[in-house]
């Protein structure tokens, strides 16, 4: 069951992972969701950044209810996402990771290993990080440190 608040999705990611993003963009309609496409749309090699930042930025501006962005190793992505004001993206190479990002850390943004991870498993850590809510208490503190400290 998804939040009630969920609406709109951005999805962002390079070459590395263009499968990958188009699964998981039919994943999010399949849940009725409306997605947010800033691409890339093929193999062609480019630049994480040119895909992620706008997506991310998006986001912080309250356009997108939530994000999930891509690169090969899903690193640069949730750096790049990191970077953006009022984004807490989490990079998730595990199931467990993919629910507590949301529980503990409420995070905002998915970041996926498109190489690392199959379209299987990066289905699975989507759907997972859909269903989870953020459970506030000790770690609502945490977060209100993170604003406190970064802005963030």
């Amino acid at each position: 069951m998804l939040p009630v608040a969920l609406r709109v999705i951005g999805v962002a990611g390079d070459h590395a992972a263009v499968e990958t993003r188009q699964a998981v963009i039919a994943l999010l309609k399949e849940r009725g969701l409306q997605v947010r496409d800033f691409g890339t749309h093929d193999r062609e090699s480019c630049d994480y950044p040119d895909f992620v930042i706008p997506c991310a930025e998006a986001l912080a501006r309250g356009e997108l209810d939530r994000a999930v962005v891509f690169c090969g190793s899903g690193i640069g992505a949730s750096i790049c996402a990191n970077k953006v004001r009022g984004v807490r993206a989490a990079l998730c190479l595990e199931a467990e990771q993919a629910a507590l990002c949301r529980k503990h850390n409420d995070a905002n943004c998915l970041a996926l290993a498109g190489r690392l991870r199959s379209i299987e498993q990066n289905l699975e850590y989507v759907r997972i990080w859909l269903e989870a809510e953020f459970e506030g208490g000790r770690h609502e503190r945490r977060i209100g440190k993170l604003h406190e400290r970064t802005g963030c």
